[in-house]
């Protein structure tokens, strides 16, 4: 592994600020509440996880202000953020009508679209609904795309979840279980990155055709199908990647399946150009999963859902490549390239790499597998 980047600078959450601030004013907004979510530590840097208590921060044109209860404030001040004040709210109290308090009457406040609607709820009864409005697009438009910064953060996850799926190919032997590989790549993530797996699928055989596994533990048995995928957190920053691969002789079909599977990823990554709309990535896949005879569309044999999803803070997020979704692609936003073949109650092969888009088109994190019997490049 190469050197550990550096973490996310206050300088450039203070950037993300700004930026904020002008989405608010060209949306009419004046303020974004953000609540214990990933765009919380996104802009400010403080993590706190979500309870049904309010902890967040008011963003307005000229103030930063962390909303908690009172209890907790002497833990807030203890950890990374930025600086802002922060107003405290007792056990009794409501922390909307605090929050109302501070957004002042008639004013417009855009809500973090991660908030649970316990805390809408709440807010609608202190602020006439009308004046909350959803902050979800600005907020998701500022994220998908990566700077630089953020996007060594996720090179280096990617770089250790590779070598974690190395070393898991090596690993897999007759007799092993599905739950022996899971907790190998927990540790060996832990070991190569500090930190364990933020998710992990292992698969044999026909379990492989369930696109998120089977409940339960398997056992490998020699020249069953092997779906492995998963990723870790560095920096806040996620890695994700998935290898589909046999470890004998494959089927003349796994064979064909595989290689369709591959060259649909590759159309995908071919179609991905600087300000061409997301969907047309999700179409090329399934140009190329039709013109093999599969599908059309969702059915099966064929690709059952969408061809990849973005990837940052949060495993999904803005952009989804999917039908139906314009936004065009720009330099910055990372994705995932994943346009998974099913063959119900046969097998599945998903080969999963990350794009990250730069000026010219796009770049691979990872190189994708040579064949059904070599998984890495």
């Amino acid at each position: 592994m190469t050197n550990r980047p550096e973490p996310i600078s206050k300088d450039e959450r203070k950037g993300r600020i700004e930026r904020l601030r002008a989405a608010m004013q060209a949306a009419g907004a004046d303020a974004v509440l953000l609540g214990s979510t990933t765009s919380l530590a996104y802009f400010t840097g403080l993590v706190w996880h979500a309870s049904e208590r309010l902890v967040g921060a008011l963003v307005t044109a000229d103030s930063l202000t962390y909303i908690a209860p009172a209890f907790e404030v002497s833990k807030i001040e203890t950890l990374e953020r930025l600086d802002g004040d922060i107003a405290a709210w007792d056990e009794h109290e409501d922390p909307a009508a605090l929050t109302a308090k501070l957004l002042g009457q008639g004013r417009t406040l855009a809500l973090d679209d991660a908030l649970p609607f316990a805390i809408y709820s709440a807010l609608a009864r202190q602020i006439a609904p009308e004046r909350l409005v959803d902050g979800g697009p600005m907020i998701s438009s500022l994220r998908a795309v990566k700077s630089p910064a953020e996007i060594a953060l996720m090179q280096y996850a990617m770089n250790a979840t590779l070598e974690v799926h190395k070393r898991v190919h090596a690993l897999i032997e007759p007799g092993i279980r599905a739950s022996e590989v899971v907790r190998f790549i927990d540790e060996t993530h832990r070991a190569l990155s500090g930190s364990g797996s933020t998710f992990a699928i292992c698969s044999f055989g026909a379990a492989t055709s369930l696109p998120h596994g089977v409940d339960g533990d398997q056992t490998y048995a020699e020249g069953d199908i092997i779906l492995v995928d998963t990723g870790t957190i560095v920096g806040g920053y996620q890695s994700d990647m998935t290898r589909t691969y046999v470890k004998a002789e494959p089927s003349a079909e796994f064979s064909r399946i595989w290689m369709i599977e591959r060259e649909a990823q590759q159309a995908v990554f071919d179609a991905a150009k600087p300000g061409v709309a997301a969907e047309t990535l999700d179409d090329a896949a399934r140009r190329v999963i039709a013109a093999h005879g599969l599908g059309p569309d969702y059915r099966l044999p064929g690709l059952p859902h969408r061809a990849g999803h973005g990837l940052g803070m949060d495993i999904h997020e803005a952009p989804f490549i999917v039908r139906g979704n314009a936004t065009p692609l720009l330099p910055g936003m990372c994705f995932s390239n994943e346009p998974m073949i099913v063959v119900p109650e046969k097998f599945g092969v998903r080969l999963e790499d990350i794009i990250h888009m730069g000026e010219n088109g796009p770049i691979w994190f990872t190189t994708p597998g040579k064949g059904p019997t070599e998984p890495f490049a």
